[in-house]
Formats: C-alpha cells, sequence, structure tokens
C-alpha cells in the first residue's frame, strides 16, 4: 500500500475507499450524531478524500485509515468532547454481553475499586436492525502498547488483573475469554491528548507523534472487556457447569480433552489468565523468575488443581512482599538481548528512568488512584 501514490488515484480510491463494513456506519452517521456521537470525517455521508487531487499518499491522511475489525469505530461524544468507542453487538449471537456490561457499570460495583470491568456508557439500538445494539465505551488501547520498561510496572499490571478477575469471580461471572486481546488499558493518563484512534502513535489530526508518558511517570488503569462469551451464575450454584466456547486462547488443556464435556468455567479463566502471562512476560523476559511458582499453579493441566482467584490473589500479595524497591525498579530484560545490549540498556535506564524517578520520587509500584 505504500508503493500507491497519486500518480494511480483510481488504486487509491479502490484500496483506501470505504469497505462494505465502514459503508455501515457511514449510513448510520447522521442517527449516531443525533444520538451523541460524532463519527470522523472519514464516515461522513458527503466524504470527500483528502488526498484527492493532490500528491499526498491517502496512507499519510487522517482520514486514509480504517479499522481491520469490521464491528468496532471510534467517535467522539459530543456532550463533553471524550473519545470513546462503539461496538456493534447482536442480541442473537452474544446475548449476555450487555446485561453484564451494564451490571458491572451499575452502582455500588461501580464505586468498588477493585472493579476493573470497562465502563459500559451507553447502549443504542439500531433504529433499522431490531437484532442490534451498539454498547459505547472509553477508547481503550492494547494493554502492552507502550510497552513496560520496568519490574514494577509489570508487577502492577498483574496485581490489577488479578484483582479484576477476582472482583468478576465474586459476583458468579466467568469472563471465558480473559486473554491478552480482552485486556486493555485506559490510556488517558499516559496520553493526555490522546492520539489517533487507528494510527495511535500520531496525534490526532496525523500532524506530529503522539505525546506519551512512562507508565511509572503517569500510572494506568488496566480493565477487562468483550463479555460476548461471559457467564453469570447464581450464587448458589457452586459447581457451573458450561459446554466450552472456544476462545482466542485454545491451548486450554481441558479443551484439548474434547470440546463437548460440559466444564466449570471459573478453573478455565484461572489458567487463561496464567498462560497471557506466561507467553507474554515469562517467555519474554528473564527478571520476572518470582512469579514462576504462582503462574505454573494457575496453568495446571487438571482444573480442579489450580488456585480460585482469591486464593491467586493472596499468594501473589506474598509474593510482592518479598520484593526490594530496587528489583522493582529495575528494567526488564528481555530474553533475546546479548551481554552487550544488555549492558547498553542498563546504563540507559539508570540515566534516564532510575535516578529521575528517584529525584521525583515516583513509587516504584505505578499504583493509579482509584476511579470516584
Amino acid at each position: 500500500m505504500a508503493q500507491i501514490s497519486s500518480q494511480d488515484p483510481s488504486k487509491q480510491k479502490d484500496v483506501f475507499g470505504l469497505t462494505p463494513a465502514e459503508q455501515y456506519w457511514r449510513d448510520h452517521y447522521d442517527w449516531l450524531l443525533q444520538s451523541g456521537y460524532e463519527l470522523r470525517p472519514r464516515y461522513r455521508p458527503d466524504w470527500v478524500p483528502s488526498w484527492q487531487g493532490t500528491a499526498r499518499p491517502a496512507y499519510w491522511c487522517e482520514d486514509g485509515r480504517s479499522y481491520a475489525l469490521p464491528q468496532i469505530m471510534d467517535a467522539v461524544r459530543t456532550s463533553d468532547g471524550e473519545m470513546v468507542m462503539l461496538k456493534q453487538v447482536p442480541r442473537s449471537v452474544h446475548p449476555h454481553e450487555v446485561p453484564i456490561g451494564r451490571y458491572f457499570s451499575s452502582k455500588p460495583r461501580t464505586s468498588d475499586p477493585r472493579n476493573h470491568c470497562f465502563p459500559l456508557y451507553d447502549v443504542l439500538q439500531d433504529p433499522k436492525d431490531g437484532d442490534l445494539q451498539i454498547i459505547v465505551m472509553p477508547l481503550l488501547r492494547r494493554y502492552n502498547d507502550p510497552r513496560f520498561e520496568t519490574v514494577g510496572e509489570a508487577v502492577e499490571f498483574f496485581r490489577q488483573v488479578f484483582e479484576g478477575l477476582h472482583f468478576m469471580h465474586e459476583h458468579h461471572v466467568a469472563h471465558r475469554d480473559c486473554q491478552t486481546l480482552n485486556i486493555m488499558m485506559d490510556p488517558r493518563s499516559m496520553f493526555p491528548e490522546m492520539y489517533h484512534p487507528v494510527a495511535t502513535d500520531k496525534k490526532r489530526d496525523f500532524s506530529t507523534p503522539a505525546k506519551s508518558y512512562t507508565r511509572t511517570q503517569r500510572p494506568t488503569r488496566y480493565l477487562i472487556t468483550d463479555f460476548g462469551l461471559s457467564r453469570q451464575y447464581d450464587e448458589n450454584e457452586t459447581n457451573p457447569l458450561e459446554v466450552p466456547i472456544l476462545g482466542a486462547d485454545r491451548s486450554v488443556p481441558e479443551f484439548q480433552e474434547d470440546e463437548e464435556t460440559p466444564r466449570n468455567p471459573f478453573p478455565t479463566d484461572v489458567y487463561y489468565v496464567g498462560n497471557m502471562i506466561r507467553e507474554d512476560f515469562l517467555k519474554k523476559y528473564s527478571n520476572l523468575e518470582f512469579m514462576y511458582p504462582l503462574i505454573a499453579s494457575m496453568v495446571r493441566k487438571e482444573p480442579e488443581a489450580r488456585p480460585a482467584m482469591s486464593q491467586v490473589a493472596a499468594d501473589f500479595r506474598d509474593v510482592v512482599a518479598k520484593l526490594s524497591k530496587w528489583q522493582l525498579r529495575s528494567r526488564l530484560v528481555m530474553r533475546q538481548d546479548d551481554k552487550l545490549t544488555n549492558l547498553l540498556k542498563g546504563a540507559y535506564h539508570f540515566a534516564y528512568r532510575t535516578i529521575p524517578y528517584l529525584i521525583r520520587r515516583l513509587p516504584p509500584m505505578p499504583t493509579p488512584q482509584a476511579p470516584q
């Protein structure tokens, strides 16, 4: 796509024009605006590509970018200018997503700092399709973008994820797909001016790179999203059984045996989170060995041998209590780096991260303030 230039305008139009999925959002632009949500210029009914008649490649233009996933779209809430995300939710396919989202976005649960479920701002009913709802949530960012820099930043992430899933389980909700893609972060502290929702390294107007801070400089909050496969059970149902629904992580040991035997989804949740940390952190960084025993217990082959999330949270607190402040302030060491690379990265980290953080007395575990 980068090779397509203004000298071939027909190809630019074909490649960068609206896809059939995007046409849904264009056709609903006026209705969404009346509902209080304004889409980007690309989705206005009278949109004319900004690169048209210029020598600028479409990919370099703000309105030349689109989502790979057809069911999501960004917007601005007209009442206060907050950037939000819209998501199509068919009732017939995901009947529990909206009720569970509303449950965790209602008082008294919203007042509990352990609640790391994404805030559900609004639910819109498609005016032409009775089965289709549009949920409105904050514009979130992948939890690992930008990358983690210190051990303390990773440990704080683990704490919030364990706390959030424990909270869901306390309310008898099994997530059933709690993996990398469904754990996001609230970017507003690290990106005070926000960024373009598709080209997330650029400002909203595409003028310059987006300004950002580290997690230690501006602690962020991590959120669990996507309740499409989730289920809530009666508090007296101590061993709920469900036929497995395969999420993004297909490595669950009990699902390898067969995919038809009903199983308790809560131990599977424990596996999902443990395996996410194993794959995204323990296999990537060499100085998180203190997490090995806990994660090993969470990914045991036998579901009944895994600890409940209440025990995971308690064991994790014991692990963290044994870590020194210097250990938490140390940089995450990538397994792929050689000795020279580690030496250079270590010197840079000490000079430009550790010393400034110490001078400013920033905590080694960057815990954000609880939402009001």
